[in-house]
């Protein structure tokens, strides 16, 4: 199996900074997600570390598996490929009892092993960690989870009856098909206000996401960053530029994709 370069998990390790934005990253490449419990670890040899970067060690982890969380059956134990990062005195570090939480997926044909997905996915285990994995992992496989945005297909804006009224209407495109609209509605001597929907229904009283939600993380790691000259269908200019007004708006209040890790 390839190995993957991994923060050694404990005190001498690098298993913070992951974002939630990380985490569903994560969580959509991976398609096993365990908690395990490390018993043995073994160090290959150089000529068998090929690519291995400085100041790592390539181990064959041997590890129980103490929890499912995504993916088929596991099995009791499981066998994997890591390259994990000396400590601060250059030396391996001693990883046994330790509890990681493991994204991956099996090798074909070669049961209980498992291949890492990338250089980041075995982290230290926590209740924490594993509380908001649960909770992106649930949101995933949810049959009304929002779809991935690909476009921005109409970005209109009507003028209401008065001055400084009006409503912006954004519709996307998504990767099912499935209808993802925001509406921006203004109203005089009223701060502009907006919401989501993922429905059919163009809702005025819709609501902005929350954070470290699957619907945030699709809006705020998706959204074109401006609105292509073929989407701004609104019929005058005046029209046309609060349509990208209310649109920088959403993207402010949304607030950015933060990402400690390559994104997909």
């Amino acid at each position: 199996m390839p190995a993957a370069p991994v923060a050694a998990p404990g005190p001498m390790g690098e298993t913070g900074g992951q974002t939630y934005a990380d985490m569903v990253d994560l969580a959509l490449a991976s398609p096993v997600v365990a908690k395990a419990v490390i018993h043995r670890q073994s160090k290959l040899k150089p000529e068998e570390s090929p690519g291995l970067a400085p100041g790592f060690v390539r181990l064959y982890i041997e590890a129980d598996t103490s929890a499912l969380l995504f993916g088929p059956a596991l099995g009791e134990s499981l066998r994997f490929l890591a390259d994990v990062r000396l400590d601060a005195n250059g030396k391996v570090p001693k990883l046994n009892k330790s509890q990681v939480l493991l994204f991956g997926n099996v090798v074909p044909g070669k049961p209980g092993e498992l291949q890492l997905t990338a250089a980041d996915t075995m982290l230290a285990w926590s209740a924490d960690l594993e509380t908001r994995t649960r909770a992106i992992l649930t949101e995933l496989v949810s049959p009304d989870a929002p779809p991935r945005i690909i476009g921005l297909r109409e970005a209109l804006h009507v003028p209401g009856n008065l001055v400084g009224e009006g409503e912006t209407q954004f519709f996307f495109a998504t990767d099912n098909a499935k209808p993802v609209s925001i509406s921006v509605v203004r109203r005089p001597g009223e701060a502009a206000r907006w919401g989501v929907s993922f429905s059919e229904i163009v809702d005025q009283a819709a609501q902005p996401p929350r954070p470290e939600t699957l619907a945030w993380y699709r809006l705020a790691c998706s959204l074109p960053i401006t609105i292509p000259d073929k989407a701004a269908i609104s019929s005058t200019d005046a029209d046309k530029r609060i349509a990208t007004e209310d649109y920088a708006l959403v993207q402010q209040e949304l607030g950015p994709c933060r990402r400690n890790r390559p994104g997909p």
